[in-house]
């Protein structure tokens, strides 16, 4: 209990420091997020976080006061794998489907497959995969993926106590811990970000986590808890593919129209729009922790699944694409205008340029 306390503390103000101190090598390396009517914002917040939880967790293993265990230990290998990937992607900007691709990969080799399956197994490593992107795609707004970070680690913290399982909890603490203490620069108006490298590291290792404290109970009951811990994210993204799938848009494409996007063109200030993003993913995580502690029965994770339907169907009606003038085709129409605007003028200026070789030409050989 003292160490947990202890561990928490040092991985809040490590966070905390290394996230004030990143912030001019962002800029250098161009590791920044371009807003609309704002300054660039750095992104390299999330190695903060890696590095707080990486070096707290591993001090306890190092010093023998709370081990984390082959399985745990490798977790966290993978989820430092991640974070690399991440960190590359932030500086070197890979392609969002390498990202994903190494990702998957990295979550195949920690889903505990002598207690889920080759079926089952094969679900959780696309399920792993997709809550890590889906945490990649909330870090667009200021303090909506460390709060809703925060929250749930805790929650599956609480899951993985109820397990008897040290190491993990003591892990998530720290996570929790470190995401906390990031929070104080990432709070709207962010003088940092989460960056690819936070946002994969934190979803992979809260989704990898909760798999491990939900992997021995019934299908039901993991399912129902899985689903009710990452309510908010699932959310996200389903809104997210499901927008740009009727609007005709890739589904890999960034855009603002994300949860928050949408709750701000309802009139939510960013500060508002991220306590109630928060306040919706406790209630998520609450209900989870319920049903995984046998409080609740799993029935519960139905009423978190209706209400993720009902406010994806109401937030897809936020129109967030802008259309072509006088045309009601939307995201395909504007995309069209897009690219005719930008090619029009191209291709009429290679005419003109031919034409004008053309002429001294002519003059020359007559």
């Amino acid at each position: 209990m003292l160490y947990g306390i202890c561990a928490a503390t040092a991985a809040y103000l490590l966070a905390a420091l290394l996230a004030s101190l990143l912030r001019v090598p962002a800029l250098r390396l161009g590791a920044v997020e371009r807003r609309r009517r704002r300054p660039p914002v750095p992104l390299l917040g999330g190695l903060a976080v890696v590095l707080a939880t990486a070096l707290v967790a591993g001090a306890g293993e190092w010093t023998g006061v709370v081990r984390l265990g082959p399985a745990v230990g490798g977790l966290l290998v993978a989820g430092v794998s991640v974070a690399a990937l991440g960190l590359a992607a932030d500086v070197w900007h890979l392609r969002r489907r390498w990202v994903l691709a190494g990702t998957a990969v990295a979550a195949a080799c920690v889903v505990p497959y002598q207690e889920t399956g080759a079926a089952a197994g094969a679900l959780a490593v696309l399920w792993i995969t997709a809550v890590a992107g889906a945490f990649r795609g909330l870090d667009h707004a200021d303090g909506v993926a460390g709060s809703v970070g925060v929250v749930t680690a805790f929650g599956a913290g609480a899951c993985a106590a109820a397990e008897v399982m040290d190491g993990l909890a003591v892990l998530l603490s720290a996570l929790a811990a470190a995401l906390a203490g990031f929070l104080l620069h990432n709070w709207p108006p962010a003088r940092i970000g989460l960056g690819a490298c936070g946002a994969l590291f934190t979803g992979f290792l809260l989704a990898s986590a909760a798999l491990f404290a939900c992997a021995g109970r019934g299908p039901g009951a993991g399912a129902g808890t899985l689903l009710a811990l990452t309510a908010v994210v699932a959310a996200d993204a389903v809104l997210v593919v499901l927008s740009r799938r009727i609007a005709g848009r890739p589904p890999l494409r960034g855009g603002p129209d994300h949860l928050v996007h949408r709750l701000r063109r309802l009139g939510l200030t960013a500060r508002g729009a991220a306590l109630l993003t928060t306040a919706a993913a406790f209630a998520g995580v609450l209900v989870g922790v319920l049903v995984h502690t046998g409080r609740l029965g799993p029935a519960a994770a139905l009423w978190v699944a209706g209400a993720v339907a009902a406010g994806v169907l109401g937030l897809t009606r936020v129109r967030v694409y802008e259309p072509r003038r006088g045309s009601r085709d939307g995201g395909r129409a504007g995309r069209g205008a897009v690219r005719q605007a930008l090619d029009f003028p191209v291709r009429q200026t290679r005419r003109r340029a031919s034409s004008q070789v053309r002429e001294p030409l002519r003059v020359r050989n007559g």
